[in-house]
Order: structure tokens, then sequence, then C-alpha cells
């Protein structure tokens, strides 16, 4: 009985595909070409988001390291005053 129905599914489906217009299939044929298109761009699209992303994190890195950089010789040359003020205030 299963194989019957099967059988009677299959036979439906393909009377049904053999009754598309020619104006059917092309159509069906240029929305699947529009979504390969679609598609692509829009991972083109995400590349170049991925790309920019990466971009700014380099950039956002590199002004933390200099911040970082001029901090610390900051704080050198601060340390360096202090202890110079407490030899002269030594010899005093």
């Amino acid at each position: 009985m299963r194989k019957f129905v099967i059988a009677g599914a299959v036979a439906v489906a393909a009377l049904g595909l053999s009754a598309c217009s020619e104006q059917t299939q092309d159509a069906a044929g240029e929305t699947a070409d529009s979504m390969a298109e679609d598609a692509s761009n829009a991972v083109e699209a995400t590349g170049d988001a991925v790309e920019g992303a990466a971009e700014a994190t380099g950039d956002a890195v590199e002004g933390a390291a200099d911040a970082t950089a001029e901090a610390v010789d900051g704080a050198v040359d601060a340390t360096g005053e202090v202890v110079e003020d407490a030899g002269e205030a030594m010899q005093d």
C-alpha cells in the first residue's frame, strides 16, 4: 500500500513538473541566478565589514599602546624629578 502512495506522489510530481511552461522554467532560472548574485554580494559585504572592523581594532590597539607609552614616560620623568629633589634636599 505504501509503495502505491509513493508511486502516485512521484507520478503527480512528474506530471506537475512536465506541465510547467518554458516561461515558468525561465523565471525559476532567473530567480535562482538572482539569489546566487544576492548571496555573493552579501558575502562580499560581510568580508568588507570584517576588514573594516579589523582595521579599527588595530588602530585602537595602536592608540592604546601610544597612550600607555606616554603615561610610562611621564611617570618615569616624575619619579626622576622626585629623586632629584630628594637628593638636593639631602645635600642641604
